[in-house]
């Protein structure tokens, strides 16, 4: 296992699975992410009832689906049926309005739901959509039955680059999703990102017990053997440093700003899901 700077079983983290895990080191630990919001259920009662139409703005979010699926929709027009596999990505500007609700064929759930802030500067500009359902995500066979599925950035992984259609997330964002199989290995360079965090979602690493989340030292490069089955997302990326005001679904810079939000969104200034 390489080097860590950490290790945190819960920072800004929780799940749908009956289970809600935060603690007070909160969402500047995980700059320039902001939640880890994990899906993952058998019981269609658990993720039916979805996500219907709500808004956001100043944040970036990222969304991955491992098992199961969700038909998005948008006040931009955009209509998508995301499945196991699929990567979703909005940046929120100035405002979407949107929902997530389960596909009826669905008969589990396990997904994520990942926040990331966006700097000042860009805050208030025109929101953006994009997916990779015409351009699914790259992946590398790793041993016999793991992979390495570049979701989002630009990864060298065991000499080869994995470049991901989605390219301008929020400080630099670089996301993966990882398999590994007892007994293979992983060696990854990291020195291109500012921040590296592991969120382990199957299994676990040896010496870590229950841990979920792990912050790497991305000065090392990542060289790892699995003692275990072990399933994670790489969450990577540049620090934005700036100050984190969070309102429900909006974060902004100030306390003025989200009062501003709030009545944009009143006022209809958001727009409606067509």
């Amino acid at each position: 296992m390489p080097r860590l700077l950490g290790g945190k079983s819960s920072v800004a983290t929780k799940t749908h699975s009956g289970e809600q895990k935060s603690n007070s080191k909160g969402q500047q630990a995980l700059d320039p992410y902001l939640m880890i919001d994990e899906l993952k259920s058998d019981n269609r009662s658990d993720f039916m009832a979805g996500f219907p139409p709500h808004p956001h703005r100043g944040i970036e979010t990222f969304t991955y689906i491992r098992k199961g699926g969700f038909e998005h929709r948008d006040q931009m027009g955009n209509v998508k049926a995301i499945r196991s596999g699929d990567v979703q990505w909005m940046s929120t500007g100035r405002g979407v309005v949107h929902s997530e609700m389960p596909l009826s064929d669905a008969e589990g759930m396990h997904g994520f739901q990942i926040w990331l802030n966006m700097p000042a500067k860009d805050k208030m500009r025109a929101p953006r959509y994009q997916d990779t359902t015409e351009h699914p995500a790259p992946q590398k066979a790793i041993a016999k039955a793991g992979y390495f599925k570049a979701l989002a950035g630009a990864w060298q992984v065991e000499g080869e680059v994995l470049t991901s259609s989605l390219q301008s997330l929020a400080g630099e964002g670089a996301l993966a999703d990882v398999t590994l199989t007892a007994g293979s290995q992983l060696h990854l360079e990291l020195a291109q990102f500012g921040k590296v965090m592991i969120y382990i979602h199957s299994g676990r690493f040896e010496n870590h017990g229950e841990q979920t989340l792990l912050e790497l030292d991305p000065s090392q490069n990542l060289a790892l053997l699995a003692t275990d089955d072990v399933g994670f997302l790489i969450l990577a990326g540049q620090p934005i440093n700036e100050k984190i005001a969070h309102m429900g679904p909006f974060v902004m810079n100030t306390q003025q700003e989200l009062h501003q939000a709030v009545k944009d969104y009143q006022q209809g200034r958001f727009g409606d899901i067509v």
